[in-house]
C-alpha cells in the first residue's frame, strides 16, 4: 500500500472521529464556556504608588577614610594596652593584590603602583645627538 492510499484512508475516518469528539462529547461547549468566563472576569487594576522621595544621602567614604576606620577596628580588636598602645599599622599600605592561578602575569605585576620608574625626558633633549650614541 503507498502512502497516498493510507493517506487517503485514514483522512476522512480521523476527520470523522475529531468531528464527533468535540461535537458529541460537549468538548466544544466547554471549551466555550471557559473562553466567556475569561471574558466577563473583572479586568485586573494594577496601582502603582509614588515612590518615596529619597532624602539625598552622604557620598560613600573614600579609600583612605574606609582604611583608617578598618585600622581603628583592627586596633579596637588588638586591645589599645597591647603591645604599649602601638598603633601596628602606622605609615602602612596594603599589600599589592595578587593574580588568581588562571590569570596572565601582567607586566607590571611585580612593580610598586607608587614607584615613579625612570626619568627618560633627556633622550629627545634638543640640541644633543644622544640617539647616535645609543644606536
Amino acid at each position: 500500500m503507498k502512502k497516498s492510499e493510507l493517506k487517503s484512508i485514514l483522512k476522512p475516518l480521523i476527520k470523522e472521529c475529531i468531528r464527533e469528539t468535540i461535537l458529541e462529547e460537549g468538548i466544544l461547549s466547554n471549551v466555550i464556556a471557559e473562553v466567556t468566563k475569561g471574558l466577563n472576569a473583572a479586568p485586573i487594576v494594577e496601582q502603582k504608588k509614588a515612590a518615596p522621595k529619597k532624602e539625598p544621602t552622604k557620598p560613600p567614604p573614600s579609600v583612605n577614610e574606609r582604611l583608617a576606620e578598618h585600622r581603628k577596628k583592627l586596633m579596637g580588636a588588638i586591645g589599645s594596652d597591647a603591645y604599649g598602645g602601638i598603633d601596628l599599622f602606622e605609615g602602612t599600605t596594603p599589600a599589592p593584590a595578587q593574580a588568581s592561578p588562571g590569570q596572565a602575569a601582567s607586566p607590571m605585576s611585580g612593580t610598586d603602583p607608587n614607584d615613579a620608574g625612570i626619568d627618560i625626558s633627556g633622550i629627545m633633549a634638543v640640541g644633543g645627538n644622544r640617539w647616535k650614541d645609543m644606536i
